[in-house]
């Protein structure tokens, strides 16, 4: 029930600040990956020209042309009622840490039913192929959020190639192919398919290749990365079955199927870089934005959940030495620029870096 509680409250919450208590500052020291994935990458990029990143400035509309994605995404959350806002089990506590200011009163928050991440055998995320606007992906995504579960994503968009040879098949437009690109060759190489989403569990030896179909990826989930303690199944409900699917296809509408397609002059290289880090969770509005131009520029990036009640909040807030704020984003590729905040930043940032508009 208090999952499904954040779109009456999402007015409010839009208000108030996460404060956090007295920490060291570790901005200024070097801080390990929240997981060893970088590898070497055979791609580089060259920096934006120009760029300069964006103040602080937690849970605040910073420009007017930015009310528009904000109020569309609060409204894809509304119609999905909030699926992911909290993780499982959420409940108000008492512990030392994140702490949510209303008003006058401070209330830290934590699962009732689901242990670290690291005690559940997560040792590194999980791998999903997806595409942005699927409903089927939407529900895995929330479901992963729901468990407090780190993920690897693998986008796949929709690539428009024109032909070698101008044509127009008949009609006064150039017939424009439209492919599947970023991960979508990759997974065809694996399984012979180009369906999605498929689920894949590096920590998981026993689970030989992955696996389709959005229902029994959630099934492995839930009984793999299973809760500790009784829960209510209600907070289940929104994430299966026909209302599920309805919803999330109309919250991509709200949405306007953004981050499906790539842009025109995406860098070919995008999905041979180093997997970005991106902390913030499926149905927050100011997460949305960035979340869909990684999709659609086809970046690998890694989601750290942070969802209410997250460990990954009091982790982030140790890692920044900031106040919480979503999203936040390191990009390995170019480690210079830190940790990044602000939605419209950040957008601008991936633009200039990803796209041949930087060349």
């Amino acid at each position: 029930v208090l999952t499904n509680a954040y779109s009456i409250i999402i007015l409010a919450i839009l208000i108030v600040q996460g404060k956090p208590l007295k920490l060291p500052d570790f901005a200024s020291m070097t801080l390990p990956s929240p997981f060893d994935i970088s590898g070497s990458s055979a791609a580089k990029v060259t920096p934006p020209q120009n760029f300069i990143p964006a103040n602080r400035r937690p849970l605040q509309v910073t420009s007017l042309s930015d009310l528009p994605s904000l109020l569309s995404g609060s409204a894809a959350l509304a119609v999905r009622l909030g699926s992911g806002a909290f993780v499982l089990g959420w409940q108000p506590s008492g512990g030392s840490g994140y702490e949510l200011s209303l008003g006058p009163v401070s209330i830290s928050d934590s699962s009732s039913v689901l242990l670290p991440a690291q005690d559940r055998g997560l040792k590194q995320p999980l791998v999903l192929y997806e595409y942005e606007p699927s409903p089927y992906c939407k529900k895995v995504r929330e479901v992963c959020c729901l468990l407090d579960i780190p993920v690897l994503m693998k986008p796949c968009p929709i690539t428009p190639t024109p032909p070698p040879e101008a044509s127009t098949r008949g009609g006064s437009t150039p017939y424009v192919k439209k492919t599947r690109g970023g991960f979508s060759d990759e997974l065809f190489e694996k399984t012979g398919r180009r369906t999605v989403p498929y689920l894949e569990d590096p920590n998981n030896p026993e689970l030989a290749g992955g696996m389709f179909e959005s229902e029994d990826i959630i099934d492995y989930l839930l009984e793999t990365y299973s809760p500790v303690g009784e829960y209510d199944a209600k907070a289940l409900w929104p994430m299966r079955g026909p209302f599920a699917d309805t919803t999330s296809t109309i919250s991509t509408v709200f949405r306007g199927l953004a981050g499906g397609t790539s842009p025109p002059n995406v860098l070919p290289v995008n999905s041979e870089v180093l997997p970005i880090t991106v902390w913030g969770y499926e149905c927050s509005p100011f997460v949305k934005p960035v979340r869909e131009a990684l999709s659609s520029l086809g970046l690998p990036h890694v989601l750290i959940p942070c969802s209410r009640g997250s460990e990954n909040r009091q982790k982030l807030i140790e890692r920044t030495g900031c106040d919480f704020q979503v999203p936040q984003l390191e990009d390995p590729n170019l480690p210079e620029f830190g940790v990044l905040a602000e939605s419209s930043s950040i957008v601008d940032y991936l633009n200039a870096v990803y796209t041949s508009s930087n060349e």
